[in-house]
């Protein structure tokens, strides 16, 4: 999955499922992806639940779209969302998205763009159904962005739903490194990154309290790493399984 400055991104943000108050951290991450040429946020901006929305709008400059709930207990922001994502996805002006919502109704949405091409970028609560986060070429879970992630705040971001547990780490990333191993064991760091994020859309390395993958493989002990030069002189990491010690019996 490429992503530089100038892949052009449309960020378009279920307000009615996303919390305002992460906003600058949400584009900060967004921006490791690329450009967000395109940033929309949805909701019914005539009731008070919305309110919080307003100064961030205006400081980010994300345009509002207005969509009446024309009849109770029904979203019409998703349909207006998703509506605008076909359109932008025909215009031809994009290489990617990013959904910033924990609605499994995108699901579709995010599976129909991927389908033609485009790189998909989710961002929510822990609660997030996982076939949404799965549809995604890459999910991000909004805790992981507050500045201060005490429990505290994470609990208020994570709301009624119990958290989903970060996969096992010692397996997920042992399977990663078997997979992408080439001689002796050893595997390039960004192939074993790559594999990561096509099996595990929402791994992340904060998750287990490391800014980068490369601080997290280092902090394990039982994996080898070293730094070898690349095809263009620059240091590149490699990383391995520590061999299993031999068992030796005496015979006797």
């Amino acid at each position: 999955m490429a992503a530089t400055d100038t892949t052009r991104l449309a960020v378009l943000i279920d307000s009615d499922n996303t919390t305002a108050r992460l906003t600058a951290e949400l584009l900060a991450e967004i921006a490791k992806y690329g450009t967000p040429t395109i940033k929309r946020a949805y909701g019914d901006w005539t009731t008070q639940h919305l309110v919080g929305w307003k100064e961030e709008l205006l400081r980010h400059a994300i345009q509002p779209v207005q969509q009446f709930a024309y009849t109770s207990g029904k979203n019409s922001t998703d349909s207006a969302l998703i509506i605008d994502a076909m359109d932008l996805l025909y215009a031809g002006n994009l290489e990617g998205f990013v959904i910033v919502s924990s609605d499994s109704d995108f699901t579709r949405l995010a599976t129909r763009l991927r389908e033609s091409g485009m790189t998909v970028f989710g961002l929510g609560r822990r609660s997030t159904p996982a076939p949404f986060v799965a549809a995604c070429d890459r999910f991000i879970y909004l805790d992981l962005l507050a500045p201060e992630p005490s429990e505290q705040s994470r609990a208020a971001l994570r709301e009624e739903e119990p958290p989903r547990p970060p996969p096992n780490l010692k397996q997920t990333l042992s399977t990663a490194i078997s997979s992408t191993s080439k001689d002796e064991g050893w595997s390039n760091l960004s192939e074993v990154g790559s594999y990561l994020s096509k099996s595990h859309a929402a791994f992340d390395p904060r998750d287990y309290g490391h800014a980068k993958l490369g601080e997290l493989v280092r902090a394990e002990p039982y994996v080898d790493v070293k730094e070898a030069p690349g095809p263009t002189g620059l240091s590149q990491l490699w990383v391995r399984l520590k061999p299993k010690a031999s068992k030796t019996s005496s015979s006797r």
